[in-house]
């Protein structure tokens, strides 16, 4: 057989697991076993491990087996087929009650869906387990923290030192550099001088006030497991900047305040209860009770809108704040999944009240917060980004 058939024959086999074996020649007790060889076996034994058990809807047989087979697809398949399997093992399988045992979590590949999982799970860790469920968590949050931490600080940094420049400076705090290049236009030829149309300068600022509030109101039901994550991780960031002040709200059917876990973002997701319903209304109405500036504050409300409690309540809520000065944005989602699911229906009624509403992914979250923290229109903002907005609801 010619070896290019050979291969196409030994792929589709693998596929389609031992029971097409007689009829691909491929992999039977008659075959010619040198050429399938031992890889092509622990491979074929790791995918039926997985989609044989399927049809019995656990692994719970397998149990003793399921560290070495965690082992063999990482050596025989690349890391994204690597966290496909594992996320059908967690999704069809009783997995689940396996990344309980600290042997499983130690060999596993770590990715968003495993840590939303294991978040999930948190009441249910056996002692033994807690510590390793932290280092599976802590290792996630700073690979995402390298890849988002230094845009984050770099756009807030940047978009406050805009802030602060004033365009009526005292004569003390004239920023001469800027001014002279802003007005190079108006240099005077005949009188070899320049005549500044505008002068250029930094406010000063009192060290005991941060220049704005940042209020991060996160949904934490299962569907919005992954904003949870990253909002986190983004909340962290925040808190280490001191022009800021910053503070984490999340939320089911009850509030919670994780604002003293923000230095450490891996606590602030074990403090997080993934699941659960929904009350916006409520966390909206506990924000409003913490913003003392509302003219400095961004409110971020990070949400899909399906709302368990008082809708109507809600909308007055979000219409008071946003009338105090409060800019409320909120958030569809944070994540890489695309466009979220969402309440359609309450979206457009909040759009309805000039607050915008859409879904941003975290390499897009650091220059949102720039444009929020500068009061740009977040709506051409978005359109820029080719983000699509809710329209407002007709009323």
């Amino acid at each position: 057989m010619p070896i290019e058939e050979y291969e196409r024959l030994r792929r589709w086999r693998l596929i389609l697991g031992s029971q097409a074996a007689a009829a691909l020649g491929i992999g039977g007790s008659t075959e010619d076993q040198s050429r399938f060889g031992d890889d092509d076996r622990k491979i074929d034994q790791a995918l039926e491990l997985l989609y044989d058990a399927e049809r019995s809807g656990s692994l719970d047989g397998s149990k003793p087996y399921i560290p070495r087979w965690l082992g063999d697809i990482r050596t025989y398949f690349p890391t994204p087929a690597v966290r496909i399997l594992q996320q059908d093992a967690i999704k069809f399988l009783n997995l689940r009650q396996l990344l309980l045992e600290p042997e499983v979590l130690t060999t596993i590949e770590v990715d968003l869906q495993l840590v939303t999982t294991l978040l999930s799970l948190k009441s249910a860790l056996p002692e033994r387990t807690r510590e390793t469920a932290r280092s599976v968590v802590r290792k996630l949050v700073e690979e995402l923290e390298r890849r988002l931490a230094h845009r984050m600080e770099q756009a807030v940094r940047g978009s406050l030192r805009h802030m602060n420049r004033s365009m009526r400076p005292r004569p003390t705090e004239i920023d001469w550099d800027r001014t002279i290049r802003a007005n190079l236009k108006h240099y005077q030829r005949e009188q070899r001088t320049l005549i500044p149309e505008r002068l250029i300068g930094h406010q000063r600022r009192q060290r005991s006030s941060a220049l704005r509030d940042i209020v991060l109101c996160v949904d934490q039901s299962g569907s919005m497991a992954a904003s949870v994550v990253y909002a986190s991780i983004f909340g962290a960031v925040l808190a280490s900047l001191r022009a800021v002040s910053t503070r984490m709200i999340v939320f089911d059917t009850a509030v919670v305040d994780l604002s003293k876990h923000l230095q450490d973002p891996v606590e602030l997701l074990f403090g997080a209860q993934l699941g659960g319903g929904t009350d916006i209304n409520q966390a909206l109405h506990y924000c409003q009770q913490i913003i003392t500036r509302p003219r400095e504050t961004v409110l971020l409300l990070i949400t899909d809108l399906y709302e368990g409690g008082n809708a109507q309540e809600l909308l007055k809520c979000a219409a008071a704040l946003v009338g105090g000065g409060v800019q409320l944005i909120c958030l569809l989602a944070l994540s890489d999944q695309g466009t979220p699911a969402f309440n359609s229906e309450l979206a457009g009624q909040i759009a309805a009240l000039d607050i915008p509403a859409f879904s941003c992914t975290p390499e897009l979250f650091p220059e949102l917060m720039a444009a929020a923290l500068q009061r740009r229109d977040l709506n051409l903002w978005a359109a820029q980004q080719g983000i699509t907005t809710v329209r407002a609801a007709q009323s």
